[in-house]
C-alpha cells in the first residue's frame, strides 16, 4: 500500500505541472501527440544513461562515481556531465517529434511539447529517486523536495527549450537560416546553462551557494510562469501573413515589437 502512495507521491507534481500547462492552449493539442512526447521523455532518460557511459569512459571526472573535490570539478560536471547531456537528449526528443511534427502551427505548440518531453524524463527520474530510499520518511521527503524543486525545475527547462524553439520555427519560415540556427542553438544552451546552475548550488553544499540556490529557483519560477502566460495569452498562428512579435505576440510592421520592445523576427 505504501509503495503506492510512494508512488503517486513521485507522479503527482508530473501530472500538475502538465496538465497547467496545457490548460493554458486555447487550441489544444492531440493526446496523442502529448503521449508520446511524454514516453519519449522517459526514453530520453536511457540516451542519458548511454551517452553519461561514453563520457565517463573517457573522462572519468564526468562519471557520478567520481568524488568531487574542488569547485572547478563541481562545475564541470554540473554542466558538461549532467546538464548539458540531459538537455541534449530531450532536445533531441523535441525536435525530431515536436519540431517537425505538422501539428507544430502555434507558438504555444513547442512549448507544450517541450515541456512534456522534459516531465516524461521528470517522471521516470521521480520515481526512481523516490522508492530507490531505504526508509518510508526519506522516500517522503525525497518525494516531497523534488515535487517543488526537480520537477518544476524541469519543466522550467523544457519551457524555455520550447520559447527558443519557436523562435527558430518563426525565423526558419521567414527564410532567416542564420537567425534559425542561432535561436536553436539558445534552444539548448539556455535550458543548459539553468540546469547546471541549479546542480551545481546543489552539489557544492556550501550556505553560500545554497543561498544563490534560492534566490536562482524563485527567479526561474517566476520568469518562466511570465513567459508561459504571456506566450499563452498572444498565442498565434505560426502561418500569419502578417508579422508579429514571438515574445508577445503582438502584430507589428517594424523591427523592434512597439508593445514589449523585442526585435521583430
Amino acid at each position: 500500500m505504501m509503495g503506492y502512495v510512494l508512488l503517486a507521491l513521485a507522479i503527482l507534481p508530473v501530472l500538475i505541472i502538465g496538465t497547467y500547462v496545457n490548460r493554458k492552449d486555447r487550441n489544444k493539442e492531440p493526446a496523442s501527440i502529448l503521449v508520446k512526447l511524454f514516453i519519449y521523455g522517459i526514453l530520453s532518460c536511457f540516451i542519458v544513461l548511454f551517452i553519461s557511459d561514453i563520457l565517463s569512459s573517457i573522462f572519468p571526472m564526468l562519471s557520478s562515481k567520481v568524488e568531487k573535490t574542488s569547485l572547478v570539478e563541481m562545475l564541470i560536471y554540473a554542466f558538461i556531465g549532467v546538464a548539458l547531456v540531459e538537455e541534449g537528449s530531450k532536445l533531441l526528443m523535441v525536435y525530431n517529434i515536436g519540431y517537425k511534427n505538422k501539428e507544430f502551427d502555434e507558438i504555444y505548440d513547442i512549448i507544450i511539447y517541450s515541456v512534456f518531453v522534459a516531465l516524461g524524463f521528470a517522471a521516470f527520474e521521480n520515481i526512481l529517486y523516490v522508492l530507490g530510499n531505504e526508509t518510508i520518511e526519506a522516500s517522503i521527503t525525497t518525494g516531497v523536495l523534488r515535487a517543488i524543486l526537480a520537477v518544476p525545475g524541469h519543466a522550467c527547462d523544457g519551457l524555455f527549450m520550447g520559447y527558443y524553439l519557436s523562435l527558430a520555427k518563426i525565423s526558419e519560415l521567414q527564410n532567416q537560416k542564420e537567425e534559425s540556427k542561432k535561436y536553436l542553438l539558445k534552444s539548448l544552451l539556455i535550458p543548459t546553462i539553468l540546469h547546471g546552475t541549479y546542480d551545481f548550488c546543489i552539489f557544492t553544499g556550501m550556505p553560500i551557494f545554497l543561498l544563490v540556490f534560492l534566490i536562482f529557483v524563485i527567479w526561474m519560477y517566476i520568469n518562466a510562469v511570465k513567459k508561459l502566460k504571456l506566450v499563452a495569452t498572444n498565442n498565434r498562428s505560426l502561418y500569419m501573413q502578417n508579422k508579429y512579435c514571438a515574445f508577445c505576440g503582438a502584430p507589428a510592421t517594424g523591427v523592434f515589437c512597439g508593445h514589449c520592445g523585442h526585435r521583430i523576427q
